[in-house]
């Protein structure tokens, strides 16, 4: 099995080389509206932002802000296939504008837009990232009624296009990317506890301040809970490519969109981690099931075609993992770079 990865650089409101209904899966976290570190990248696209930022009018420029990522979402509704389905990782900004203090919901924003769109939402996730700061609590302190509670939490919005997407009935790619049992319950939660953020770890210079990377676990999750082998999965806001990353090891392809051309230098050294990686997360996953097999308490009727496992139910059987096997570049212009990765069966 072979997929490929093309980043392309530009932008991701006029996605001209992806045909009409030729994504499988999208999923991506945007800049967030309202939050201090994307203000000059938004202001770089619209400078109006600027100005209202600086006259104190925080609502004029959060709805200008969400009108430059509203462009991207008209475009994901047109290139994403019928049936398939979208996921937004994003967050709330809490922000003081003017001397006033308030949320700003990027949530229930991109929601709208999307839904305008004319994709469907479905239940959200709610991914909770705890942190141990002791400044973490703001307001008045101990003193009512002046606090206000900790943002610890972002959103993974997933939205679908129309119905559920038609799969021929017992195609092989999409019976050995199941997942098991024991993570359909955790990954199907809505409240996300086990996926921890990250500290960017770039080595590049002002990149690390310029990139607000989600960790490898919760695009990987998402591309095994919502596509198939040989997918397709785009991320319109790439950033450093972890979607990409994730969709390599998982076995699907990828495209992404980046404005930042200096990005698409830093996946070299990432994907040159695929096979190593794509060989632990299936050691993992397998090593997790069975430790759930030696623990569980009651009959599982099943035995897995590929490995020596019983699963709990009869859609279980044939799950097969894949590993990288090589990484090759063949392509590299102005406008992006594409790669090609070849997959084999995982063997222990």
């Amino acid at each position: 099995m072979e997929t490929e990865h093309e980043i392309h650089v530009g932008d991701a409101a006029e996605m001209t080389a992806l045909p009409d209904d030729s994504v499988d899966l999208v999923v991506t976290s945007p800049p967030y509206p309202m939050i201090e570190m994307w203000d000059d990248l938004f202001a770089s696209l619209d400078p109006e932002i600027a100005e209202r930022l600086d006259r104190g009018d925080g609502d004029a420029a959060f709805e200008a802000m969400h009108g430059l990522l509203d462009s991207v979402w008209r475009e994901v509704a047109r290139v994403l296939t019928p049936g398939g389905v979208a996921a937004v990782n994003v967050g709330d900004a809490t922000r003081k504008v003017d001397g006033s203090f308030q949320l700003f919901p990027n949530h229930c924003r991109v929601t709208q837009a999307l839904r305008d769109h004319g994709l469907r939402p479905l239940p959200d996730i709610l991914w909770r990232k705890p942190s141990n700061r002791l400044t973490k609590f703001m307001g008045s302190g101990m003193v009512p009624p002046n606090a206000y509670a900790a943002l610890e939490h972002e959103y993974v919005l997933l939205f679908r296009n129309g119905d559920l997407r038609e799969l021929e009935p017992g195609l092989d790619r999409r019976y050995e990317a199941a997942y098991f049992w024991e993570e359909r319950n955790d990954w199907f939660s809505d409240l996300w506890t086990d996926v921890r953020g990250i500290e960017q770890e770039l080595d590049h210079g002002e990149l690390r301040e310029r990139s607000a990377a989600f960790p490898f676990e919760l695009p990987y999750r998402l591309v095994n809970m919502y596509s198939v082998y040989g997918d397709t999965v785009l991320d319109p806001f790439w950033g450093t490519g972890t979607t990409s990353l994730a969709a390599m090891v998982a076995g699907r392809n990828s495209v992404g969109y980046e404005l930042e051309p200096e990005f698409a230098g830093v996946f070299d050294e990432r994907a040159a981690d695929a096979p190593e990686l794509s060989r632990t997360r299936a050691r993992e996953r397998l090593d997790a099931h069975r430790a759930f097999v030696r623990d569980h308490d009651g009959e599982l009727g099943y035995e897995a075609t590929h490995y020596d496992f019983p699963v709990k139910t009869g859609q279980e059987r044939d799950i097969r993992f894949y590993q990288v096997t090589e990484v090759d570049q063949p392509a590299v212009d102005r406008a992006g770079k594409r790669f090609v990765a070849a997959h084999e069966p995982f063997v222990e």
